[in-house]
């Protein structure tokens, strides 16, 4: 990846003109990380329970809404990416995707038993509403599951990374860890703004929505997985995956609620 700073227009984040490269980039099995990282951990503890109703935040082409239908679990895809959801469409006809934004799902109140977040916040631009809005669709003991970069990885200085003669890989340099940034990274095509945020300023928010911390990992690549691909996840994570759940008492009433007006009806 190429990082580089800049200010951003809220309404231009890329992923329209890098939807096809993205395409490709993912196929339909996902990438490395995704595939041989993130989803040993992702998967089982989606499954956790055997949740009812799930929504997918960022939801992009659809991938783990489909790994989860594979499974016995039904989910809602939601993401602001026009052509990302065509393609999440036409490989899943049956499966609902919706065209909208974290910062204001289109859902009631305590609907859904699982929402996921997978590798979608650093996308968001506004993280408070938009963690707000998912402990809000969330039910009661409701849980909300998170893969998200280290905040290590997203602080990487532009220049990329340390390495010694022939292509030794020795690390990569971190700059501006404490300032929240935004900045374009580009790769094979794919030119996207990601933002960067310390570690703390996603605990104080998920802290102060009213979750419990459940879970919490810094994944390596999974047993068997390609050592020449995996030998740099192994240095350093470059992943988090951290699974909250929603307290009691907090004014819901528990039940799911069908939807109304310009909202999403979702039917199990």
């Amino acid at each position: 990846m190429n990082p580089r700073s800049c200010p951003h227009d809220p309404r231009e984040n890329g992923w329209e003109r890098s939807a096809a490269a993205w395409i490709t980039e993912q196929g339909e099995r996902g990438d490395f990380g995704r595939r041989e990282v993130l989803d040993p951990v992702m998967l089982p503890w989606a499954l956790r329970g055997a949740p009812g109703r799930v929504l997918d935040v960022g939801c992009g082409e659809g991938r783990f809404c489909r790994l989860l239908q594979s499974h016995g679990i039904r989910a809602i895809g939601i993401d602001p990416t026009a052509k990302l959801l065509a393609r999440a469409r036409a490989l899943d006809p049956p499966g609902t995707y919706v065209e909208g934004r974290a910062e204001e799902l289109p859902f009631d109140d305590s609907t859904f038993d699982l929402v996921v977040s997978y590798l979608s916040l650093i996308d968001i631009p506004r993280l408070e509403p938009a963690i707000t809005e998912m402990v809000r669709v969330l039910r009661p003991r409701g849980r909300l599951l998170i893969a998200n970069l280290t905040s290590f990885t997203t602080a990487r200085r532009d220049g990329g990374l340390w390495r010694r003669a022939f292509g030794w890989l020795l690390g990569a340099p971190v700059a501006r860890y404490l300032e929240e940034h935004a900045r374009w990274i580009d790769y094979r095509g794919i030119r996207v703004l990601n933002h960067h945020r310390p570690l703390a300023t996603y605990m104080r928010l998920l802290l102060a929505a009213g979750l419990e911390l459940v879970d919490f990992d810094e994944p390596p690549p999974r047993e068997g997985a390609p050592e020449l691909r995996a030998a740099r996840y192994r240095r350093a994570p470059w992943f988090v995956v951290m699974e909250w759940r929603k307290a009691t008492g907090d004014g819901g009433n528990g039940e799911s609620a069908d939807t109304v007006g310009d909202r999403v009806e979702f039917v199990p």
